[in-house]
């Protein structure tokens, strides 16, 4: 009899592990659309970074030429880090009930005598590739791109200026 628990145990724990990996696999997707936005000096300067915090926007604001290429550089990393930032805390928020869930299944081990822990080998799914296209783009708008590397992601707009 004992024999049917644990095979209901089980079964028990792998649904819940599967169940586990469909939540993991889709907060991470929610994730990797996050964005952030900080504006600075007066609204002449905002930072749009994506969900691993690199910067896809930089936006200038009328008054801008009011300050000097220090000022507007200091301006532009004080609004990436608050951007980054809080674009990390939407991600802690987002990926909570994974570690919050992860301590509440049972090993294997506790079910079935002498079984090895299984936690090393059964690894999280990697995150999808986050995008750095800027917040209005159509890769933004339209989803996301399997597999892209850095090489392969398409130069948008920017500074025509070569002292940039």
């Amino acid at each position: 009899m004992s024999n049917e628990y644990q095979k209901d145990d089980l079964a028990a724990i792998l649904d819940g592990f599967a169940d586990e990996m469909r939540t993991i696999v889709e907060l991470q997707r929610q994730r990797a659309a996050l964005t952030a936005s900080a504006t600075v000096r007066g609204k002449r300067v905002t930072v749009t970074v994506n969900a691993d915090g690199t910067v896809i926007e930089t936006r200038f604001g009328s008054g801008i030429e009011e300050l000097d290429y220090p000022e507007i550089a200091k301006a532009v990393t004080e609004a990436a880090k608050q951007a980054a930032a809080e674009v990390a805390r939407q991600s802690r928020e987002i990926m909570a009930p994974v570690s919050q869930n992860r301590h509440r299944l049972p090993k294997l081990a506790d079910i079935i005598p002498g079984m090895p822990d299984l936690s090393e080998a059964l690894a999280i799914p990697d995150a999808p590739v986050v995008s750095t296209a800027p917040p209005k783009s159509p890769e933004r708008l339209g989803g996301f791109q399997e597999s892209v590397s850095d090489s392969e992601q398409p130069r948008r707009g920017g500074a025509t200026d070569s002292g940039w």
